[in-house]
This record gives structure tokens, C-alpha cells and sequence, in this order.
């Protein structure tokens, strides 16, 4: 299939106005984003940073290079926008919180599911800004990430898959013709008589088994080496949920005799010298476990069986209390740099 230019098929809009130029100040919308990949590519960069003193396989040194790259080019475009604008730059995450020295903690297989998991993380944000924002700058910039971001995750799929490290998606047969739901039992899913799952169902346990197997070997990793045990208790705590998630979700495929993704906890070694600080790691799980709201959130949006939608709804609440308490201790610690907020009127 050829690939067209966009502008192409679209007919231009020739209007000009002032108010979408540079010389506007941010909005809430420009200021929030901005923020957020900045201090989340800050986390990053300092993790991959270390992933790279233990990767011995040329291609994955290349996907951590490149993220590498992309995370610190990030940072350095918004410090542009931020000094622009008189702007304070987040402080987020430096090289205290990371020691460069330390012992391999995981395998090199593993920081190809990692990646993954950034990314899709980072795309989530970057997607949902581009619609939002007016001013044409910002706007190409966070056009910019997605496209540097969909750009490696395609080097990372071709990775995995070349390397034979993940699962295909299941397959499921082609249908036959157009088929329309007609009976309320469509939405069964624990007695009467139970549909199979539907692609779009597939898809999105699938993609949270995926998203769940490695956010357990990560947290496992970082169970093994955190030194606060309020912050340990709280990764234990952690590690319990997410394994009985990927369990829950994993037998609904297997039911159906479909493939699911596989545990990758092997690929944490046994070593107990934490090479991230604390900090870094207790927010590094507050923000997944937060971003996994939203793909849950997704997940919901488009199921069709009460089982599977009652599975979601328990897991958000979960999720919600370790998010909750996990911010907690972060405030308790002064570890919660606060985003840009409104005038305070009171």
C-alpha cells in the first residue's frame, strides 16, 4: 500500500491568527504537559542510564541509546520552552538519584519489556496532548515525541519479535459477514450463556497482561533493593496485586485456549545493592501504578462481559489506594514536587 502525504487527501484551512502563535503565554493545558514529560524523562533518563552499564546484546544497547536519546532531547526542548517563558524548571531526577557502579540487577531481555513499557506510558501523554493545545510551537513539539516514540516502539516490536522474546497477539478467525448483537446475554459473563471474547476484549488484556508482567519484574527488582521499609512494605503490597492481576486476566484468554504474554520475572537477578535511590523508585511506581488507571480506564471503555468489567473495576479501586498511599510517603518525605496550579483565591 502506498503511503500518502496527509495533505493530500486534506483540504487546507488558510487562517492565521495571533492567538495560537509562540508569543501567547502557555496555557494550563501547555504548562501540565510540558511538565509532566519533562519530570517523567527525567526519571527516565537516569534509569536508562544505568540499564546501559549492564547490556552486553548490540541491538538492545541501541534501543537503550536511542531511548537515552529521545528522553534527553525531550528535557532539552522544554528547558527551551520553560527558559523562554521565565518558566522554573522542574527539579525532577539527577545523577544523586541513580549509582552508575552498581551490580547488574536485571537481565539485558529485560529492558527490552521495559522500554516497551515507557514508551507506551510517554505515548499515552503525548498523544492526548497534541488535540489540547493551541499554541503551534508546543503543538508540533508534542507531534514531534509521538513521532519519535512510535518510531521506537516499532524498533522495539521488531526486537522482540526478531528475538523471538514476547508472544504473538492470539489470532482469531476472519468473520464471515457483517454480525449485530441482538440479545441482552451478549453482556453475560459469570452464568447463562457466555459469548467469547470479543477482539477488542482480547486486545486490551492482552496489552495489560503485557504491561503487568513486566511492571512485577521491575517492582520486583525494586522490592529486592529499596532501603525504607515503609517504602518495601508498600512494593511488597505492590507485587501481590499485580501478580494476581496478570493471574486473573491471564486465565480469561487461557479459557479460551487463547495465548497470553508470560511472566518475566526471571530476568531479575538476585542482587540486593540498589542502584536507584529510593526516591526515584517509590515515584517511579506511584506514576506506572497511576498511569495504569488509564488503561484500565480504556479497558473498560470498550469490554462487553460483566466478568471482565467487574475484574477492571476492582483492580481501579486497588490501584487507586497504592497510588494513594504511595503519594503519601512521598509527601511525608518531601519527595512530591507539585505541577504548575491555578491562582489560589482563598
Amino acid at each position: 500500500m502506498d503511503t500518502k502525504n496527509p495533505m493530500d487527501i486534506l483540504k487546507p484551512i488558510n487562517l492565521s491568527t495571533k492567538e495560537f502563535d509562540e508569543t501567547q503565554p502557555l496555557t494550563s493545558v501547555e504548562m501540565g504537559k510540558l511538565w509532566a514529560t519533562y519530570f517523567g524523562n527525567s526519571m527516565t533518563s537516569q534509569i536508562l542510564s544505568y540499564f546501559l552499564q549492564h547490556c552486553e546484546d548490540e541491538y538492545i544497547r541501541t534501543l537503550l541509546e536511542n531511548g537515552l536519546a529521545i528522553s534527553k532531547d525531550f528535557m532539552q526542548r522544554i528547558e527551551g520552552f520553560f527558559i523562554k517563558e521565565n518558566f522554573p524548571i522542574p527539579r525532577g531526577f539527577s545523577k544523586e538519584d541513580v549509582n552508575l557502579g552498581a551490580p547488574r540487577l536485571y537481565e539485558d531481555e529485560f529492558y527490552v519489556h521495559y522500554l516497551k513499557y515507557a514508551a507506551k506510558a510517554g505515548l499515552s501523554i503525548y498523544a492526548i496532548a497534541v488535540p489540547l493545545i493551541m499554541r503551534e510551537d508546543i503543538k508540533e513539539f508534542f507531534i514531534y515525541c509521538n513521532q519519535c516514540t512510535t518510531i521506537l516502539l516499532g524498533q522495539i516490536n521488531k526486537v522482540l519479535v526478531e528475538k523471538k522474546l514476547i508472544a504473538k497477539p492470539p489470532m482469531i478467525p476472519t468473520p464471515n459477514g457483517n454480525d449485530f448483537i441482538r440479545k441482552q446475554s451478549y453482556l453475560n459473563g459469570f452464568v447463562g450463556d457466555i459469548r467469547p471474547l470479543h477482539a477488542l476484549e482480547i486486545t486490551h488484556l492482552y496489552d495489560n497482561i503485557e504491561n503487568n508482567t513486566t511492571s512485577k519484574a521491575l517492582l520486583l527488582g525494586f522490592y529486592q533493593t529499596v532501603k525504607d521499609e515503609k517504602i518495601k512494605a508498600l512494593f511488597k503490597r505492590g507485587l501481590d496485586m499485580t501478580d494476581k492481576v496478570v493471574k486473573q486476566y491471564m486465565e480469561k484468554l487461557h479459557i479460551e485456549s487463547l495465548p497470553s504474554p508470560s511472566y518475566i520475572d526471571h530476568l531479575v537477578t538476585t542482587s540486593a545493592y540498589p542502584p536507584f535511590s529510593d526516591k526515584i523508585m517509590l515515584f517511579h511506581k506511584v506514576d506506572m501504578f497511576a498511569m495504569k488507571i488509564r488503561s484500565f480506564g480504556n479497558s473498560l471503555a470498550v469490554n462487553g462481559r460483566r466478568d471482565i468489567a467487574m475484574l477492571y473495576g476492582r483492580t481501579l479501586i486497588n490501584i487507586g489506594l497504592f497510588v494513594d498511599d504511595g503519594a503519601n510517603i512521598l509527601m511525608e518525605k518531601g519527595w512530591m514536587e507539585s505541577p504548575p496550579k491555578a491562582f489560589d483565591r482563598a
